[in-house]
């Protein structure tokens, strides 16, 4: 079934690129989160811990 797959994707022009464009997705969006969280202020996110404990 792989071996299938594999000789169907290869035979398709200009598929490699999406392997690329989805490693700079994943990795982008990964770097933003990581800026985010240690630049987030300290009183914003205790405010955020709390909310489900609020009633």
């Amino acid at each position: 079934m792989l071996k299938f797959v594999k000789n169907h994707m290869e035979s398709i022009a200009g598929i490699e690129i999406y392997p690329i464009i989805s490693l700079t997705i994943f990795f982008t969006f990964f770097v933003v989160l990581f800026w985010w969280v240690f630049t987030a202020k300290k009183e914003y996110i205790s405010k955020v811990s709390e909310l489900p404990l609020d009633n």
